[in-house]
């Protein structure tokens, strides 16, 4: 609301000024030249007084910035008599302050977007019946309908057996992404398909959607190195500037040079394009799943030259996935995957639940188990469809099946690889088969980590809790400049101390023992789809989507708005300064002057504005 009441009274200033300007000329070309200086003036004053007004404003906050030089130009101009130069720069001013509220705003959309998505209310099962309640009211363990074109309200479960959810708002996915039972659906996505029943996992406030919209609102009230560094070099411009009117003027004997100097000064392009471009970048990187918490992190992204990464739910996607299927005993290894999976539902234990998901996946119907027994840590074992099934380790399953059967019949156990799991499977009492699991490496990886060493980074790290051995296996063939491996929270933090001596480091992890490094490193990097909570916060950077590409997206679009930023400040100074040596010299009068720079501005902002259409590989 405060921001409206604002842009609203830009808006009057600017019609004033327009009006003031536009009244006069009509009144100048019908001879009423004096009417007209009169108009002029009466056009100048409210934009003059808000300026003044803004001046006190910022220097009680401490800032001192080209205002001044937008203040003493129209002053100047209507002390010695050039009222149509005030009225132009008057125009000027206020329609430059007005644009660059329209350019943020535009730049901004894609934020606004993700904040006017939140759902009120909930639709929750209760006694039979359905209630629509509160978000505040949804707690873990609801049962939730989510009918078509509803927003996901908290993160939750599905229930139905599919679900086709438009994350296009929260990740840039154009297409919807299908879900099947039990799997996780995340708040903040949209319904794109028939109505599905879901089960919440968290509470609205601690939701993966609840977390990005405070994430977006801190990053609108972020304000980049680089803005402040701009508003520094804009007292070296202002003294440039009032150098160059003062010597015209003590050279020439004439004051309307100085005029001339200065309302060709006014305003800077320093404090125009740098916001416009670093939040258009904030915007663009927000469309492709990349939430950077601030213009300032987005500035810190391009500037960076070591990258470490964690294993585990970073480089791997940090859920045990089924690689082979060995099955014995005349069971096909479907079926063998079936009645794992069938009995296995009963578990909680992950390598248990990814079994479950592999075979859900496949299109495999589960029976419901009965008669379970669980071994936490170790095993289960149960009836499935009247069959006697175990499931667990090796050491385990032959273990119960030499007590079921009175003698020992170990079996053999599969060569595998360093990280990988073995599950072993038995069916009536005979080891049916195995299973190989193991976490690998996310689609991807090496072309995102040769795209980054393109763009400038020099070192890439390994930092991983895990064996030695398993690290190195997994990341045979990137290319990468050191592994750490057996690593604890503290040593991940001494890592990143360290490299930060050879430059800026950028940190990207997913678990809670990520986040000091996280919190360590020049820019912290979430894997938030799924991380959790404590390394998102400590982050500077979340990616939405779970795919470690993204990064990549967001290192381009990072690089490429500081790059815009730069292009405009260096392109708009270096045009304010001839044009104020041209007007010394007496080649612009004010009134050409103003509306040179005029023409100026409008090319930063809309120079600035190219960051929304970045195109990352």
């Amino acid at each position: 609301m405060e921001r409206s009441a604002t842009d609203r009274f830009k808006t009057a200033i600017l019609i004033l000024a327009v009006g003031g300007l536009v009244g006069g000329l009509v009144l100048y070309l019908a001879g009423q030249g004096e009417t007209a200086r009169l108009v002029w003036f009466a056009g100048v004053v409210p934009a003059l007084v808000a300026l003044v007004v803004e001046i006190i404003r910022s220097i009680g906050r401490g800032e001192v910035g080209l205002d001044i030089v937008a203040a003493l130009s129209m002053s100047a101009a209507l002390a010695f008599g050039e009222t149509l130069a005030a009225a132009v720069v008057a125009v000027m001013y206020s329609g430059g302050t007005f644009l660059e509220s329209f350019a943020e705003g535009r730049a901004r959309r894609e934020m606004h977007d993700l904040l006017s998505r939140v759902p009120r209310t909930a639709t929750r099962y209760r006694g039979g019946a359905l209630e629509d309640v509160p978000l505040s009211e949804i707690q873990p363990g609801d049962r939730l309908l989510i009918r078509q074109g509803d927003v996901v309200p908290v993160d939750g479960t599905l229930t139905s057996a599919t679900a086709f959810l438009d994350t296009s708002a929260l990740t840039g996915e154009s297409l919807p992404q299908r879900l099947a039972q039990g799997n996780e659906a995340m708040s903040g996505s949209t319904n794109a398909g028939e109505a599905f029943d879901m089960t919440a996992t968290r509470r609205a406030a601690e939701s993966t959607y609840a977390g990005i919209v405070r994430l977006v609102e801190a990053a609108q009230r972020s304000k980049a190195p680089m803005s402040r560094l701009a508003d520094r070099w804009s007292l070296g411009f202002l003294a440039v500037t009032l150098a160059i009117a003062l010597g015209a003027w003590w050279a020439t004997g004439d004051p309307i040079r100085a005029v001339a100097v200065l309302v060709v000064a006014t305003p800077c392009p320093l404090i125009l394009a740098v916001p416009v471009a670093l939040v258009a970048g904030l915007s663009r990187a927000a469309h492709f799943g990349v939430l950077i918490k601030g213009a300032g992190p987005l500035e810190a992204m391009a500037r960076i030259r070591t990258l470490i990464l964690d294993k585990t739910g970073t480089l791997t996607d940090g859920r045990p996935q089924i690689v082979a299927i060995e099955a014995a005993d005349g069971l096909g290894e479907a079926e063998l995957l079936r009645l794992a999976a069938s009995l296995d539902q009963a578990s909680k234990h992950p390598v248990a639940q990814a079994i479950v998901a592999a075979a859900r996946e496949q299109g495999l119907a589960l029976a419901v188990p009965l008669a379970v027994s669980e071994a936490a840590g170790e095993g289960v074992s149960g009836e499935v469809e009247g069959r006697a099934v175990v499931v667990g380790g090796h050491g385990f399953v032959t273990g119960f099946v030499a007590r079921l059967v009175g003698e020992k019949t170990p079996g053999p156990l599969p060569e595998i690889a360093a990280g990988a799991v073995v599950v072993a499977v038995a069916v009536d009492g005979r080891l049916a088969g195995h299973l190989v699991m193991s976490d690998p490496l996310r689609e991807g990886v090496g072309a995102m980590l040769a795209g980054l060493r393109r763009g400038g980074i020099k070192r890439i790290l390994l930092a991983t809790g895990d064996r030695a051995d398993v690290a190195e296996r997994v990341t045979q063939g990137l290319g990468l400049d050191g592994l750490r491996a057996g690593l604890t929270p503290d040593q991940k933090v001494l890592l990143v101390l360290t490299e930060r001596k050879n430059g800026p480091v950028m940190m990207v992890g997913d678990g809670v023992n990520d986040a000091p490094a996280l919190a360590a490193a020049d820019v912290g990097v979430a894997m938030g789809a799924r991380g959790a909570a404590a390394s998102a916060e400590a982050a500077d950077v979340v990616l939405l989507v779970d795919r470690i590409g993204q990064l990549g997206a967001g290192m381009t679009i990072a690089r490429a708005a500081r790059r815009i930023a730069l292009e405009s400040v260096v392109a708009g100074i270096g045009l304010s300064v001839l044009g104020m040596f041209a007007a010394a010299f007496g080649y612009l009068t004010p009134v050409q002057g103003a509306l040179l720079q005029e023409v100026i501005d409008v090319a930063v902002i809309l120079n600035a504005l190219r960051a929304l259409r970045i195109r990352p590989e």
